[in-house]
């Protein structure tokens, strides 16, 4: 009973772990999800394939770790954010497919809403940007689109739920329709604030308060498994984003992770206090815990990982993404060479959507080595720019880094970041920080460690020894600054006059 089951419901899959007391990953199961893209702009997945694909991985990682229900203390759940699911409350049937946080069908809509001089209110009460990112404007879509929804809404016959509250009313059997404070906040519906569904957001979506989940802290007991695993509690849940800042142990105002995946999410903890953003970063609950609410900004790049795979699908230029590092790394430098990877505009800070994408500094000189690393230093510069404007929203400086997800095994990538960003990136040995952070939050809900401050003391977490030159990819290393400060002055003044030539492009 001191093992605790985590579930990572990501985009294009679903994970399932176990970890045991001292926060070591014992087991780990996969299984892939589709999407579905009705039209350019569009993107779906079918609920009852998300729920099937997160069964089969518990299934798998309780087999593979040879384990019974009455070996697991307690479940924690981390998710994709955003994605939208309404179901009937007496049935349990989806009326229509999952609308993905990355759907773009009601952009028409938020822009209406944002003409209309909302938009202040919104980010006053829900730290966030008008955006069809965000849960409100497609559960609209939904009661305007499916047949009878909107009457069958207003009798109160339907359930909204991020997929964090899907699973959890699967797996309580429909008992339980929760969610928790981290996920209601990316919603535009939640007052981060009052910590309550705000009865003036609601109106101005159109949307039945009957549909909302009751909101939860992020750690404690919130339910019980009845089929799958019978009589297991449900302790944690929280947004992927927000579990990996906590598998990151960021328990402290000013501490960062990013996580490198297609893009880059950025999160600085910021302590229970909300910070108001100059520079168009969002405000967002991280966690309640212990009973405090924490907060953090969040920062996106739209194309981090994604920039080294245009390198290889779209120029060619290299034949796998793993090949770039030694690629990048066959020169001393870029050759003056900036790519700025607008290649879906540009996120955080200077949220243009009609930036585009471009290479410049090309001489006869230029090899594909050379535009290699400048892919690399374009990922880490743009991660820079993020945590610049963190740091003048919050008044806080920053003493390092603490990164995760597979970019971050780049290590050339990771020196210049460092390099870049004038402090130590920190890479732990914790290479599942979302699935860890679910599996925290739950063991603290059960009782399996009795304070935050007691992760600190698991043996998983060893970053802060020398880097080895022989290490694997999932090393623990820290990587240290080593260009002057007047080199990494010039770098980033150049590359923010080729952002410059980037904006505004369409």
């Amino acid at each position: 009973m001191s093992l605790i089951l985590a579930l990572d419901q990501g985009t294009s899959s679903s994970r399932a772990i176990i970890v045991d007391a001292r926060g070591n990953i014992l087991a780990s199961a996969q299984r892939e999800l589709p999407q579905i893209y009705p039209q350019p702009g569009w993107v779906e997945q079918d609920p009852e394939a998300i729920w099937s694909s997160q069964l089969a991985a518990i299934r798998a990682v309780m087999e593979q770790a040879h384990l019974k229900s009455g070996n697991i203390a307690a479940i924690g759940i981390a998710n994709q954010r955003e994605t939208t699911i309404v179901w009937d409350r007496a049935t349990g049937q989806p009326i229509f497919n999952a609308l993905v946080w990355q759907d773009r069908r009601t952009a028409p809509l938020c822009d209406r809403l944002k003409s209309q001089g909302q938009e202040p209110l919104v980010h006053r009460k829900t730290g966030l940007l008008f955006d069809a990112y965000f849960s409100a404007s497609k559960i609209r879509w939904l009661l305007d689109h499916v047949e009878g929804a909107r009457a069958r809404a207003m009798q109160g016959q339907l359930c909204f739920g991020t997929v964090d509250a899907w699973l959890l009313w699967r797996l309580t059997g429909g008992r339980r329709h929760l969610t928790d404070v981290s996920n209601a906040s990316r919603t535009l519906l939640f007052n981060i604030h009052t910590l309550d569904w705000d009865d003036e957001l609601l109106a101005l979506f159109d949307i039945p308060r009957s549909m909302m989940p009751h909101v939860v802290p992020s750690s404690g007991a919130c339910g019980t498994s009845v089929s799958l695993l019978p009589g297991v509690p449900i302790c944690g849940i929280a947004g992927d984003q927000q579990a990996a800042l906590f598998g990151q142990r960021c328990l402290q105002p000013g501490m960062v992770k990013n996580t490198y995946g297609t893009g880059c999410f950025l999160l600085m903890q910021t302590g229970e206090r909300p910070v108001r953003s100059s520079n168009r970063l969002l405000t967002t609950i991280a966690w309640q815990s212990e009973g405090r609410v924490q907060y953090a900004l969040e920062g996106s790049v739209f194309i981090g990982g994604a920039a080294v795979q245009w390198l290889r699908d779209g120029l060619g230029i290299i034949g796998s993404s793993a090949e770039v590092e030694a690629l990048a790394a066959s020169v001393p430098d870029s050759g003056g060479v900036f790519f700025v990877p607008a290649l879906s505009g540009l996120g955080a800070p200077y949220w243009d959507p009609s930036a585009r994408g471009i290479i410049a500094g090309l001489t006869r000189a230029t090899s594909r080595a050379h535009i290699a690393r400048a892919t690399l230093e374009a990922i880490a510069l743009q991660v820079t720019d993020v945590l610049a404007a963190m740091q003048a929203d919050a008044q806080i400086t920053i003493p390092e880094l603490r990164v995760d997800g597979g970019a971050s095994a780049n290590r050339l990538l990771m020196q210049m970041q460092a390099d870049l960003l004038g402090v130590p990136v920190v890479r732990s040995g914790a290479t599942e920080s979302t699935a860890l952070g679910a599996a925290f939050f739950a063991g603290l809900g059960c009782g399996l460690w009795n304070s935050a401050t007691a992760l600190d003391e698991l043996d998983i977490f060893s970053a802060g020894q020398p880097p080895h030159p022989s290490g694997s990819d999932s090393t623990p290393m820290v990587f240290h600054p080593s260009i002057t400060a007047a080199e990494r002055t010039s770098r980033l003044a150049r590359w923010r006059e080729a952002v410059q030539r980037s904006l505004h492009w369409t």
